[in-house]
């Protein structure tokens, strides 16, 4: 019940009073983005949802587009300008988010949604965390976001399905805050992002 309807209305109602509130700081990140790293200033990007439906997530832009000799993008340390990791460091660059959380993709409180291409590399266990629908912030944001390894991160995710309730989600929700404001487990112990999930 809570999870099929109550959840939903909360992510629609929740999401249209934030777009709408924090219109102003969007149209102000919007225009730094434009000036300080060009066009697009919303990134996109195809991600899995639930039951692994692919969408397109909304981002504000935090990388420049610098590519080596070869052509190839380079490393996201060396993309990542000190703008966008304050971007990253606020939380900031995740307000788009809030589109794909009103029109159904996402929901405000669940596992991150990760890279396409980690789909194959998922066991079963891992694979669970799409039985629920991506969120804006999760169980495994709260408890080191970045800072935690792979296996910690899948076993938050499945764990948050098999406990999802609206106690949870008010836990996960509060406890956000409290990380936000702390700018906890933005960057893991050897990347300025996370490493790369390889199976």
């Amino acid at each position: 019940m809570y999870q099929r309807y109550i959840k939903r209305l909360l992510d629609i109602a929740i999401s249209l009073c934030a777009l709408i509130v924090l219109s102003p700081i969007l149209l102000i990140v919007a225009v730094l983005v434009r000036i300080k790293l060009g066009s697009p200033v919303i990134f996109h990007q195809q991600r899995p949802g639930y039951h692994e439906k692919i969408f397109n997530l909304c981002k504000f832009r935090s990388m420049t587009d610098e590519r080596g000799e070869n052509g190839e993008l380079l490393p996201d340390e060396v993309r990542l300008t000190k703008f966008g990791k304050a971007l990253r460091a606020t939380s900031l660059d995740e307000l788009p988010e809030l589109w794909n959380i009103f029109k159904g993709d996402m929901s405000l409180i669940g596992p991150r949604p990760l890279l396409v291409k980690y789909l194959p590399l998922y066991n079963d266990f891992q694979r669970q965390r799409h039985n629920v629908k991506p969120g804006l912030t999760g169980w495994a944001q709260v408890n080191g976001r970045n800072a935690i390894s792979w296996e910690q991160k899948f076993a938050y995710d499945v764990e948050y399905v098999h406990n999802l309730s609206f106690l949870m989600d008010a836990r996960i929700f509060f406890k956000t805050v409290k990380a936000v404001v702390s700018r906890s487990g933005i960057s893991s112990e050897s990347s300025e992002t996370m490493e790369e999930f390889k199976g």
